[in-house]
Formats: structure tokens, C-alpha cells, sequence
């Protein structure tokens, strides 16, 4: 007998009578069938021919997702958007090329966070915050959002007196997003918003003290 993947050919000798095929032919045959058919799926016994990042899938966006990773997306994008806000009048109000490096900074981290985040809210079926909830508002119960009166004051400020109050602003709003992540780190139920919160900890933990130790106060 020879199997191909185009079919089975086989050679018999002796008992069998033409037109009629020997049972335990059949039965190799079958096997051989069932064999050829289970080599044609995919290693990882999904059958859809999809390559994961790494060996455990992330859950799907419309999957398993709870309340908390809402809340957190929701949250977060007014909240990078402040950042950003803040970050966009270094860049000709600042004194310091350290305070304009580090709000340029922030801007490349953090637009690609509010895509991201907003990706998953429209994928789930719920809002996203619109643009024009960042500016110049602050969130009750949304930590470390800075109020009008402070964002106004920071627009009129320049040079060095820019500087320390955008340090001083942004150290308390990154503490805010901080304890935001973390929320989401403990009672998150979507993977991959969890490992963002762990991401957004670790990165503005680290800003925090670049930020402390420009002012001095470290």
C-alpha cells in the first residue's frame, strides 16, 4: 500500500478478488485518511492558521474585559490629553532644553496610549471621551487632572518660571496616572489594558523622579 496526499494506492497479492476490497485495507486506509487530515491543520490546534505574540493568546478585545478596564480607558484618555496639552507649551515656553527633551518625550509616549485605549473603548461598544474634555477641565474623582485656573497660569508662564511650575504640575499628574494604573492592575480583567497600566506605572514612576530632580527637591 502507498499513501499520498492525493490518495492511496494500493498493491495486494494473493487472496483479494478483483472488485472487492480486503477489511483490514480498508481500516489502514482510514487511518491513514484521518492522519493526512490531521497534518493539515495548525500546530497550535486552532485550525485558523493564527500566530499569537508569544505562547498565550491575549484574550479578545470583545472578550474579557470588565467595568474597571472601561473605567480605566475612559479615564486615561483625558488624562494623557491634559499631559499632552501641557507638554505641547514646552516647546516655546520653556527655559530649559532638559524640561523641553522630557515634554517631547511625553508626547511620543503617550498619543499612541490614547489610540490604543481609544481602540479598545470603540471595540468593546463604548464611548470614547471626547477631544475636548481635556482642555482646560478638571475631572472629580480623576487624580492629579489639573483645574482651568492652573492650566491658564501655566500658558502665561515662560522661561524659567515655566519650567518649575511644569514640573511641579506634571509631577502631580503623573502621581495621579500612577494610582489610576495601579487600580487597573488590581482589579483589571483585560490582559493586555493590565500590562498598559504596568507600562504607564513603570514609565511616569521614572519621569517623577527625573522631574524631582530638576526642581531640586530629591
Amino acid at each position: 500500500m502507498r499513501i499520498t496526499r492525493t490518495g492511496i494506492r494500493a498493491t495486494t497479492r494473493g487472496t483479494s478478488r478483483p472488485g472487492t476490497t480486503s477489511p483490514l485495507l480498508t481500516a489502514v486506509a482510514l487511518a491513514a485518511v484521518l492522519a493526512l487530515s490531521a497534518c493539515g491543520t495548525g500546530g497550535d490546534g486552532d485550525g485558523g492558521g493564527h500566530s499569537g505574540h508569544g505562547a498565550t493568546a491575549s484574550p479578545s478585545v470583545t472578550g474579557a474585559h470588565n467595568a474597571q478596564d472601561v473605567a480605566f480607558a475612559q479615564g486615561m484618555i483625558p488624562h494623557h490629553r491634559q499631559a499632552l496639552e501641557m507638554a505641547g507649551l514646552a516647546a516655546d515656553r520653556a527655559a530649559s532644553a532638559r524640561v523641553r527633551d522630557l515634554a517631547a518625550r511625553i508626547e511620543k509616549a503617550q498619543d499612541p496610549e490614547i489610540r490604543t485605549l481609544s481602540g479598545w473603548l470603540r471595540a468593546w461598544g463604548e464611548d470614547v471621551p471626547g477631544s475636548g474634555t481635556a482642555r482646560h477641565m478638571g475631572h472629580t474623582g480623576m487624580p492629579g487632572m489639573m483645574g482651568g485656573d492652573d492650566m491658564a497660569e501655566l500658558e502665561k508662564a515662560s522661561g524659567a518660571a515655566f519650567d518649575t511650575r511644569f514640573l511641579t504640575m506634571m509631577v502631580d499628574h503623573h502621581r495621579g496616572a500612577v494610582e489610576m494604573a495601579a487600580a487597573e492592575r488590581r482589579k483589571g480583567a483585560y490582559q493586555p489594558a493590565t500590562v498598559l497600566a504596568g507600562d504607564i506605572a513603570d514609565a511616569q514612576s521614572a519621569e517623577i523622579a527625573e522631574m524631582k530632580g530638576l526642581l531640586g527637591t530629591e
